[in-house]
């Protein structure tokens, strides 16, 4: 009985055998002089708008490769078709999927388990049948698709591949991930709102995963835990990252000032329940002992004055003797800043997700992929290395894993023709110099059209 739990446990384990990041057409590519075509076009902004919007650009780290859907560079981005976004979806579909299969050697026809998230879209038929249409799929294929998970639905997507490998055996499983932003542009002028249009950008990732102990060799990656967290029972949090209508009745993601609390909180409860799961007893043991040290020291004793003692300062612990590698959603800079500064990581750890928000900005739930195909191009990946995966989004969620590397990498992938010119001499994009003129007009004089 006991060689029994061993052995069925075996066939539990989640691998991922294979990845691929969709990479768009160069004349998909939105530099710094066509993006101001796109801002001037949008009718309802003015000098104050404008002036906002270059400067969250300017600060943004996203740098002048990034890519667009097609209908911004026709001019239809406020008024969508279903084709659009339909047409958008299919396109990385066709590329990465195939891709992906054609790498693995594996037939459509194997794929056991469909899961397919893009928060901001949903179709009839939905988006896993038209992809079970063009590869003609198997009639008992299992299929979940997930819409409004966010930036955060990658990690949910492995988890329910996780949990459904822990009840079929010698399966597998094709993981698609991306957001679609052909019907998303927002159109108004609140400030809350117009900011998403900054950040967005294409992108997506197909990733093949098996609980095939026979495969684990040929295997990249093996999970160890995975965690997730949500705080939606929280107005405050819930209400943090939303899609809405403004005054003027125009749709878009409304990013409320709570938003970096609440990302904090949901982060900090996150960890509470995987440190315990990924670090070693030594530095759990390290850390209790120092916190237990500083509360007994830090009785504050009431002076002459009448004054207290200045509390001591919070103990930290390392995630570094536990991990490697962090692979961090390049929500923004002010993100990356963010958790670098709470785990206290160095530029090394987190050039990759920099890299990945320079040249390929948020592309929401698929951002991870892209960071952790600029470790395996730098060939950081070695054989027992631990990647820690950290992901935020709405509703307010903060999703993390632990993965295990299980061979050395350093296959061509997404980053082949750009890697060579990373980490770049400077992150600074041409927005300022180029439209820096701007912070010095007069609002009561301003008229774009002079421009």
């Amino acid at each position: 009985m006991m060689w029994k739990l061993f052995d069925e446990r075996r066939d539990h384990e989640c691998y991922i055998l294979d990845y691929q990041c969709h990479k768009p057409t160069d004349d998909r590519k939105l530099d710094t002089e066509y993006s101001g075509e796109i801002i001037k076009r949008t009718k309802n902004l003015g000098l104050l708008e404008y002036q906002f919007l270059l400067k969250a650009i300017v600060s943004s780290g996203i740098g002048e490769q990034t890519y667009a859907p097609r209908i911004m560079f026709s001019g239809r981005e406020s008024c969508p078709t279903l084709e659009d976004s339909i047409s958008e979806m299919e396109e990385f579909f066709h590329d990465s999927i195939k891709k992906l299969l054609d790498k693995s050697g594996i037939s459509p026809s194997e794929i056991d388990v469909l899961v397919v998230n893009v928060s901001m879209f949903a179709s009839v038929p939905s988006l896993p049948s038209r992809i079970i249409n063009h590869y003609k799929m198997r009639e008992d294929i299992k299929v979940f698709n997930l819409c409004g998970m966010g930036c955060s639905a990658s990690l949910i997507s492995v988890d329910i591949v996780k949990n459904i490998f822990k009840s079929l055996k010698n399966v597998y499983a094709l993981v698609v991930t991306s957001e679609s932003l052909s019907p998303n542009w927002y159109s108004g002028n609140a400030r809350s709102m117009i900011l998403a249009n900054c950040l967005f950008r294409s992108g997506g990732c197909a990733i093949l995963l098996t609980n095939k102990r026979a495969l684990k060799h040929r295997a990249m990656f093996k999970l160890k835990c995975l965690v997730r967290t949500h705080h939606g029972a929280r107005d405050d949090s819930y209400g943090s990252c939303i899609q809405q209508e403004d005054t003027q009745g125009n749709l878009g993601v409304h990013l409320d000032k709570f938003l970096p609390k609440a990302a904090t909180r949901a982060f900090v409860d996150n960890l509470k329940v995987i440190s315990p799961k990924i670090l070693p007893i030594r530095e759990l043991v390290r850390f209790l002992l120092v916190t237990l040290v500083k509360k007994m020291t830090s009785f504050q004793h009431p002076t002459k004055g009448g004054a207290t003692s200045s509390p001591s300062p919070k103990s930290v612990i390392n995630f570094k003797t536990g991990v490697d590698h962090f692979c961090l959603h390049t929500g923004g800079k002010a993100v990356i800043d963010g958790v670098g500064l709470n785990l206290g990581l160095s530029e090394y750890d987190l050039e990759p997700a920099r890299m990945t928000l320079h040249r390929f900005g948020n592309t929401s739930a698929s951002s991870l992929w892209y960071v952790l195909g600029y470790m395996e191009a730098k060939k950081r990946l070695k054989k027992g290395d631990t990647v820690l995966m950290i992901s935020f989004g709405g509703g307010f969620k903060c999703n993390s894993c632990l993965w295990e590397v299980v061979r050395d990498l350093g296959d061509e992938n997404v980053w082949k023709e750009d890697i060579a010119v990373y980490p770049p001499k400077t992150l600074t994009n041409p927005f300022l110099e180029k439209f820096g003129w701007i912070h010095q007009e007069d609002p009561s004089t301003f008229n774009l059209e002079n421009y």
